[in-house]
């Protein structure tokens, strides 16, 4: 087994998720973070379970909404995002409908742009690697073909395959996955990966407006030099924070997405850009304001998901 110089193993290296740490990852901050985090996680885990009874149902409720908020426990993820976002019920009255999807007729033109895009996909996760057993690509392809007929004015486009990578983690599920990405792009977030991509400029078009009202002074910077909104911001949107933000924190977002919709989308954003006013008003050019705005999805307030997830 391959080892680092410092005597972490191959399995250190590569998180629950199965996503390859980077060269520079900070063990020392993470492993101070992940043990607080820990405490939280189990408290969560024990408040859940309470409220879940062993039933397999939850009725929509402040109490309800507090809970998500402060984090969905990953073994009960997978349910709760497909009670609340309406996917449960989907795939209980469509029984047999994803598999009657993937035996029927196939256009070859949306096959091919899916296949193209498969090695693409998270090619530093383990899980989605052709030597892996099971390899998740095959789940990945077929959950996509399966949406792409379902939905034939969307079809496939990319970033969908990055979001239904993230639901085939969670849920291990493809019927399930299907029906999520299905709650997602069908209703959650309309018209963002549809080919006029109307609902997402609209989208990035608002959160101008929201930083000219809460930080004005970073919407005047980026008026000055000419950078549009859809430059910085435009991969946070089309994939949902993926590989912008670390893996816990994503999840965190997408609990809340789908019990409360994209405004979601919005409350992070604007508190990226608040917390780290100071550091983009640094900026003094075009191509530096597009290097802070990398900046600023990195580092101690996004790993820590749960305070994150608080501001």
């Amino acid at each position: 087994m391959e080892r680092r110089e410092d005597g972490r193993d191959w399995a250190y290296r590569v998180d629950p998720y199965g996503f390859e740490r980077p060269e520079d990852f900070d063990y020392a901050s993470y492993e101070a973070f992940f043990s607080r985090y820990l405490v939280v996680l189990t408290r969560r885990a024990i408040k859940w379970s309470k409220l879940l009874k062993g039933n397999n149902s939850i009725q929509k409720s402040l109490k309800v909404k507090r809970y998500i908020r402060k984090g969905i426990p990953n073994e009960h993820r997978a349910l709760i995002w497909m009670i609340v976002s309406g996917a449960q019920t989907n795939m209980e009255q469509n029984p047999g409908y994803y598999h009657r999807l993937l035996e029927g007729e196939k256009n070859d033109k949306l096959l091919e742009a899916i296949r193209t895009d498969m090695n693409r996909t998270f090619p530093d996760n383990v899980k989605f690697r052709k030597t892996a057993d099971p390899c998740l690509q095959h789940a990945l392809y077929n959950v996509l073909v399966a949406y792409g007929h379902h939905n034939k004015a969307v079809g496939y486009c990319q970033g969908m395959n990055f979001i239904a990578g993230y639901l085939i983690l969670i849920t291990k599920n493809e019927e399930e996955s299907f029906w999520l990405l299905d709650a997602l792009i069908g209703r959650i977030l309309p018209d963002y990966y549809s080919p006029a991509m109307l609902g997402l400029k609209t989208d990035q078009e608002v959160l101008g407006e929201l930083v000219k009202m809460k930080v004005p002074a970073v919407a005047e910077l980026m008026e000055r030099h000419g950078v549009m909104w859809t430059l910085v911001v435009s991969r946070w949107f089309i994939c949902l924070f993926i590989d912008i933000l670390p893996v816990e924190t994503v999840l965190r977002i997408w609990d809340c997405l789908f019990y409360e919709g994209s405004k979601i989308i919005f409350r992070v954003a604007l508190t990226l850009i608040k917390q780290h006013q100071a550091f983009i008003l640094e900026a003094t050019n075009f191509p530096d304001i597009c290097e802070k705005f990398k900046q600023i999805t990195k580092g101690t307030l996004v790993t820590e998901c749960h305070s994150f997830m608080q501001d």
